[in-house]
C-alpha cells in the first residue's frame, strides 16, 4: 500500500503522460512544472475576465422564416430570415452563422451559411436533400478571440424537409 498522506501530490504534464509530482520541492519553493500550470491557469482566468469585460452577453435571436411547421422541399430556394439583439461589445471580427440540425436540435452539424456580417438578417438557402420532420436552425454570434460563440437554437421553430418523389428510406 502506498502512503499518500506523507506529501501532497499534484498531476503535472510531461509529454503525453500524467505523473505525480510533489507540490513543493524541498528548499526550492514550487517546482517548475507547478509554476507552469499556475501561470497557464492565471492567464486563462485573466482572458476570461477580459472577455466578460468586453462582452455583456446580451445576445438573442429569433427565427422569422421558415416558420414553425413549414414544409420545405429539396432543391427549393427559400429565404431564411431572423431578428437578433446583439451584445454591446467593442470586439472586432464579429460574425453570425446559421447551423442546421436534422434531429430536432440534438446535434447541429451542418453550417448553411458562411460567416456573415452581424448586421445581415436574411439569406437565400437551397434546401438540401436530407428529409426530416425535425429540422431546426441555430443562429450563432461571436467575435474572434474576445467574444465566445453564443448559440441560439430555434427550438420553437422546427420545420420539415420532405423527401423527393420516389425516394424511400
Amino acid at each position: 500500500m502506498i502512503n499518500l498522506s506523507a506529501q501532497p501530490l499534484s498531476l503535472a504534464v510531461n509529454s503525453t503522460r500524467f505523473f505525480p509530482t510533489p507540490l513543493v520541492t524541498p528548499n526550492k519553493g514550487l517546482n517548475m512544472k507547478t509554476r507552469g500550470l499556475i501561470s497557464v491557469t492565471l492567464f486563462l482566468v485573466a482572458l476570461s475576465l477580459l472577455t466578460e469585460a468586453i462582452a455583456d452577453n446580451g445576445y438573442s435571436a429569433r427565427l422569422i422564416l421558415p416558420t414553425a411547421g413549414q414544409v420545405l422541399y429539396p432543391g427549393q430556394r427559400v429565404r431564411v430570415e431572423w431578428e437578433a439583439t446583439l451584445p454591446n461589445t467593442k470586439a472586432v471580427g464579429c460574425e453570425m452563422e446559421l447551423v442546421l440540425s436534422l434531429d430536432g436540435g440534438s446535434t447541429f452539424n451542418t453550417y448553411i451559411t458562411p460567416p456573415l456580417d452581424p448586421k445581415v438578417r436574411y439569406f437565400y438557402w437551397t434546401v438540401p436533400n436530407t428529409p426530416t420532420n425535425a429540422a431546426m436552425l441555430d443562429i450563432r454570434f461571436g467575435c474572434e478571440v474576445f467574444y465566445p460563440e453564443s448559440r441560439s437554437p430555434q427550438t420553437a421553430s422546427p420545420f420539415v424537409i420532405m423527401q423527393t418523389a420516389g425516394q424511400f428510406y
